[in-house]
């Protein structure tokens, strides 16, 4: 047994720890109760009774040896971890979180709706799962019309009369049976269509529609609506003219561009050199529809209009790939830290 203490002895005298973790091995190895001391102590049984003396003090030796070192190797080290913080310079500043930055999508959004909030319109919403009569039949697509193949629907497969919206006219529908004239409101949210997802369109985006029924609203309540609206939004340089165009739920129907914003109306890339940028689909409402959300089509006259914010936020902020805005990939997110 001497033999085995002198070595044990030698190991602990030469033992070097740095860290905190080193020193609990050492304690380990040694001091706990599966430990070497613990061990021998428990081997004395088998010494002969004439030599247990003489083991006793040397195995106590070890054993005052062993704790001497553990406490001598802690305190050593926990002196180096409180220098370490004495080195610590309170005075500098400290590394705040670093704050997020607010979606593109987002930032636009909120823009029109504070735009149109200034003039009256409040804001409405409704349910992303429709059923045919809001987001079709009541808005003059009547069964079979060709109108329906405009848009390529996500249908629920159990029940083919349920849908995910393809546009937020159906929120108008929903507005109008329950309210009655006037309503002067707008209708943000998320539309879903079955396209192939490319750099300049997806199966989900989002929309703003606007409606305004009342008597005597005219095409002309409608013209200046929007070029204030643009004007707004774009810059007060911005110019607006509207062409003929079809939708089944307005008679008659335009489709509106504002003078390019980025040449001035000189040409580019972003206006394909037209000087002329579309940004969205408006008209009168269609007396079919009033008369389908029990309106009187005789009293009461409104129009309606429709645009695309993924479009509208790609040609304020010069962004050629719509997929971006659903990647959340922070370099681009970052860009609009500062934005308001």
């Amino acid at each position: 047994m001497k033999e085995k203490v002198d070595a044990h002895i030698k190991e602990i005298k030469e033992f070097v720890a740095s860290s905190v973790e080193e020193v609990e091995a050492f304690r380990l190895k040694f001091l706990s109760k599966k430990g070497i001391v613990p061990g021998l102590f428990g081997e004395m049984k088998n010494v002969a009774p004439e030599q247990r003396k003489a083991a006793g003090q040397v195995l106590n030796h070890l054993k005052n040896l062993a704790q001497e070192k553990f406490d001598s190797l802690k305190n050593s080290v926990e002196s180096k971890d409180t220098s370490k913080d004495k080195t610590l310079d309170l005075t500098l500043p400290a590394d705040f979180i670093k704050t997020g930055s607010r979606h593109p999508i987002s930032i636009v959004r909120n823009d029109i709706i504070n735009i149109f909030s200034r003039i009256g319109f409040t804001v409405y919403q409704g349910p992303e799962i429709e059923d045919d009569w809001h987001n079709f039949s009541a808005l003059n697509f009547p069964p079979e019309h060709p109108a329906r193949d405009m848009q390529d629907t996500f249908f629920i497969d159990k029940d083919p009369d349920i849908a995910l919206r393809t546009h937020t006219s159906s929120v108008q529908i929903r507005m109008m049976e329950k309210v009655k004239p006037p309503i002067r409101s707008i209708f943000p949210g998320r539309v879903f269509r079955n396209e192939a997802i490319s750099a300049r369109a997806h199966c989900i985006f989002h929309q703003v529609e606007g409606l305004y029924i009342d008597e005597n609203v005219s095409f002309a309540d409608l013209k200046q609506t929007l070029y204030y609206f643009a004007q707004e939004l774009f810059g007060t340089d911005t110019k607006i003219r509207l062409r003929p165009s079809y939708f089944p739920f307005t008679e008659p129907s335009a489709e509106m561009d504002i003078s390019c914003f980025i040449c001035g109306g000189k040409g580019c890339k972003v206006c394909k050199h037209t000087g002329w940028v579309e940004i969205l689909g408006c008209g009168m409402v269609d007396p079919n529809v009033l008369a389908n959300c029990n309106i009187d089509p005789e009293k009461y006259t409104g129009f309606a209009f429709g645009m695309g914010i993924e479009r509208t936020t790609m040609l304020k902020y010069q962004i050629n790939d719509i997929r971006l805005f659903f990647e959340n990939d922070v370099r681009f997110l970052k860009q609009f830290e500062g934005a308001i």
